[in-house]
């Protein structure tokens, strides 16, 4: 009796949601079968990241925890644990209200519990490639760019601009908002769109006091400082608390070439000078000093694709913002973590039946289970957008009435998906 040939699979994008959808796909592949050969191709030359920090949700510890990237990331003191994210009124330093991932005892949501924690990008990605090192069926291979992407009955051939050709069972694009593989091949026409808003962001050293402490800081870990021109977030990212992470969502008229847009990202001095212009009313004068401190400043455009739109081909599945990339609204990291394990459950179904049924049949069972939360996920960021964008007194008023409101009355909901793990949800197939 021939031995069942493992499954070739090829992922584009060795970023965070490339990464970790190799690693569901591993984890959750079935004990009947060999594990699947997973190959990912990164157009940059090395693994990299761009951002700054983000914060992961108990529901986003949980999957990594079960994904074995958790475990690297605390091994070396990544980040720093977060209780909750606090809401401040910049004019006033007044606190409003705050999300919460303490959990009712404190010591985080679900069950383990866990709170959340602030990390930046490149560490999150650190402890992602370390657990992938020890999975000898996955294969990561940089500076690889992506030209052609032909499907028929027999599998998927890719092309890259070398003139190099490869061939996959099957292929999934987790190559982010202007995916290759969605617009070479899913679905071309659906091209990314300006939201309004930027995020610029940096990182500030903290200040000393004269007697050599650090200076004090209005937060805990995390505060989002709202104000009539947009709204700041101000967090630690380390266990030393030596810097803080400092990121300015605020409405920027579009630039209209990709050019454009790059020029103004690397004007650190011009981006300062709006974020101070924006945000010097500030009642603390640590918001001031963050502003002035901030080192390596850049201003990030962000894009979004419309609510509906197509997923998947026969052979090709799109997982991430290369499928439904939004503002961001507090989740998105988890998000895209959630959707790798489902979708690799799903297949992982779809391989142990074994039934010669065609594979679209595992993406089918997937977007049955995912459109609806991502459908919530991008209505939650629009209100997000609305948020940040200017206001005058009146508005900025209304809206410190509304933000406390807003987490008191959706805390329920919130805190019932932080609970939430997919790893254990029913698969209805």
């Amino acid at each position: 009796m021939s031995e069942v040939a493992p499954l070739n699979i090829i992922i584009l994008g060795g970023g965070i949601a490339g990464l970790t959808t190799a690693l569901a796909l591993t984890k959750f592949a079935p004990a009947s079968r060999p594990p699947p050969q997973i190959t990912l191709y990164e157009i940059r030359p090395e693994p990299a990241t761009i951002g700054g920090a983000v914060n992961l949700t108990p529901n986003a510890l949980r999957l990594l925890s079960h994904l074995g990237a958790l475990q690297e990331i605390r091994a070396n003191h990544y980040g720093k644990e977060c209780g909750a994210v606090e809401v401040f009124d910049l004019y006033t330093g007044s606190k409003l209200s705050e999300s919460s991932f303490r959990g009712p005892d404190g010591n985080g949501l679900g069950n383990p519990p866990f709170a959340a924690l602030r990390i930046t990008r490149g560490e999150s990605l650190k402890g992602v490639l370390a657990a992938i090192d020890k999975h000898s069926n996955i294969k990561l291979i940089c500076g690889m760019k992506t030209t052609g992407i032909k499907e028929d009955a027999n599998g998927v051939r890719l092309t890259f601009v070398s003139g190099e050709t490869v061939t996959a069972d099957i292929l999934i694009g987790c190559d982010g908002i202007h995916s290759v593989t969605r617009l070479k091949h899913v679905e071309p026409e659906r091209k990314s769109v300006y939201s309004g808003i930027c995020n610029a962001f940096g990182f500030a050293p903290r200040r000393k006091t004269p007697s050599g402490e650090y200076e004090d800081t209005h937060f805990e870990t995390s505060a989002m400082n709202f104000g009539r021109r947009g709204m700041l977030l101000t967090s630690f990212h380390d266990e030393k608390q030596d810097s803080i992470y400092v990121g300015a969502l605020m409405q920027i008229p579009e630039i209209e070439s990709r050019d454009g847009w790059k020029a103004r990202g690397a004007d650190a001095e011009k981006t300062r000078q709006d974020i101070l212009e924006r945000y010097s009313s500030a009642n603390n004068p640590l918001v001031n000093h963050l502003i002035e401190d901030v080192q390596d400043l850049f201003l990030w455009p962000v894009f979004t694709l419309s609510k509906d739109g197509k997923w998947a081909t026969e052979r090709v599945m799109l997982i991430g913002d290369s499928a439904h990339a939004m503002p961001p609204q507090g989740e998105s990291t988890g998000i895209v973590f959630e959707d790798g394990v489902l979708f690799a459950r799903c297949l992982g179904r779809w391989m142990e039946k074994d039934d010669g049924s065609p594979v679209k049949q595992a993406f089918d069972a997937y977007e049955r289970l995912r459109r609806g939360r991502i459908e919530v996920a991008w209505d939650e960021s629009q209100s997000v957008v609305k948020t940040v964008n200017d206001a005058g007194w009146l508005g900025h008023k209304i809206k410190l009435m509304i933000v406390p409101w807003y987490l008191w009355w959706t805390r329920g909901y919130r805190e019932a998906h932080f609970i939430e793990d997919v790893t254990t949800s029913d698969l209805k197939y």
